[in-house]
This record gives structure tokens, sequence and C-alpha cells, in this order.
């Protein structure tokens, strides 16, 4: 075998709560999290020497500040393995969108690269890799729903949900980014948000595993919201028209700036991708997926 292709899946958050700074500088949290059918596409190839990265998207570096190059970098030094790679980045998944787009870039990086030489690592070893490159990368070492805690990275897998069975996503990202850095920092000026109370994410994952989707969408919950909708207002508006539209569950995913209405068919999802465009115009990136 001379190269692996994966799929880069995306996800969102369900929940994410905040639940106060750390010593160590992260924010202690407790956050649901979705895998969701929309991906980028990762080709990893054998070669001589060195490591050389190429993308489709010419905004994205393809140096070392690529967390896909950081994490081949990292199983390189973890295995010893002298052989190069070329491996060629498909992006199809927004930037700075909330989705965990990079982070899944990282984990399948890892992951591709593991089965390319023949599985020299182990699970708990590419934990470890994964943990050290990013709080979601763990996230996207499987392929299931989860609950996260600590600052993200201990996954615990669930099974699919039964409230989101042949759910959609209305995926809607509208054309600017947020920084996750600043959506962090900002949370100081909300201390209920900042120091949110525990045991949101279990009530949600008894919610979802249950089958009332308008019943595990009022509890859906983000504390970044707290900064991100009164510097974004538009993110505001397009919540309040999702949910006027009859959407049973509407939030922001991660630190945004995506918002995601959950719907119960893929009809019922194109539908109000239409009627969103005729209000907002075309200017947002828009896509409908299964969860």
């Amino acid at each position: 075998m001379s190269t692996v292709v994966r799929q880069s899946p995306c996800k969102v958050n369900l929940l994410l709560n905040i639940l106060g700074k750390r010593a160590d500088g992260f924010h202690e949290l407790e956050t649901v999290m979705q895998p969701v059918q929309f991906s980028d596409r990762l080709a990893v190839t054998k070669a001589a020497a060195g490591l050389t990265l190429s993308c489709n998207l010419p905004s994205l570096p393809v140096d070392s500040t690529n967390l896909v190059h950081k994490a081949a970098t990292a199983f390189f030094e973890a295995t010893k393995i002298s052989d190069g790679v070329s491996i060629h980045l498909e992006k199809n998944i927004p930037l700075a969108a909330g989705l965990g787009g990079g982070s899944g870039n990282a984990a399948h990086t890892l992951l591709a690269l593991n089965e390319l030489f023949d599985l020299p690592l182990g699970t708990a070893r590419l934990q470890e890799l994964a943990a050290a490159l990013g709080s979601d990368v763990p996230f996207f070492l499987q392929s299931q729903p989860a609950l996260a805690v600590g600052r993200g990275e201990q996954v615990q897998s669930h099974a699919p949900f039964p409230a989101l069975r042949g759910s959609h996503l209305l995926l809607i990202h509208p054309g600017f980014g947020i920084s996750t850095a600043w959506a962090y920092q900002s949370l100081a000026k909300y201390p209920a948000a900042l120091n949110g109370q525990p045991g949101r994410a279990r009530q949600l994952i008894t919610l979802l595993q249950g089958t009332d989707l308008a019943a595990a969408g009022n509890a859906f919950y983000n504390s970044l919201e707290a900064p991100a909708l009164p510097k974004f207002p538009l993110l505001a508006l397009y919540q309040e028209f999702l949910r006027a539209n009859g959407a049973p569950a509407v939030l922001m995913s991660g630190s945004g700036s995506t918002t995601f209405a959950v719907l119960p068919a893929r009809d019922i999802a194109e539908r109000l991708r239409e009627r969103f465009h005729s209000r907002f115009g075309p200017g947002a990136w828009t896509a409908v997926a299964a969860l």
C-alpha cells in the first residue's frame, strides 16, 4: 500500500458548557459532540523522504503551522520512521467555523499515517498525540457522538442518539470566522457563561436518548454565544429566522461562526435552506448534511 485516502468529517457541539478557567490556562468544560457527514478529503502517499503538504485552498498555509503538518511531524517523531510522505488536503469544510475541520484533519492524518505504515502506534499512543495537538482532536479518532470533558480531550463515545435518528443539519457559515482565543478571552465579561453549572451535558444526553427532538433541542446550549451573539448580531438574526421557520433545535457550534439547525428530514432542511437564502441572499455558505 502506497496511498491511504480518508474522509475527514466535521462536527457540531450540541452543548458546550464552560465550567471555569483552569490553572493551566485552559478552560474546564463539558461538551456533547456530534459527527456530521460533511467532510474534507486527505490523501497520504509514501515518498522517498521529507514531508510535503498541498491543499486546494491557496489561502490555507501548508507549512509547519498547519495542523496536518503538525500531526504528521508528531507521528514521525513518535515512531522514528524515516520514510517520507506527500499529503494532499482537499478542503470543503469552512475555516474558522466551529466545525472542527482542522482538528478532524489532524486526527485523520494520524490515522492515515498509522494505516500507511502498518499500525506502529496503538490506540492509547494515538490518543496522547491527538490530545497534544488540540482539545478537539481526540474526538475525531472515533466516529460516534461523544461526551467530552476536561479541556475537551477526554472523550466518552456514545451510541447514536435516538432523538436525532433520520435528522439532517442545515449548516450556515456567514462568510467570516470567529477567533477561538477571542471567544474564550471574552468570557471574562460574562461570569455566568464562564462558570456554568455542571451536569448540563448528562441532562442533554438523557434527552437525546429519548425520541423527542424538540425537548432535546430546548436543552442545547453554548456558553460562547454569550460573547459571540452581541458582537456578531447577524448570527442572532439567523437563529431567530431558523426558529421562526420551525427548526426544533438551533445553536452556534463551538466558538463559531457556524450556526446550525437540526431538522427531522433532508427535504425539510433543503426547503429551509432555500427560504434562508431568499431572506438573507446568497452571501452565506450553506450545506445540508446527515448526522
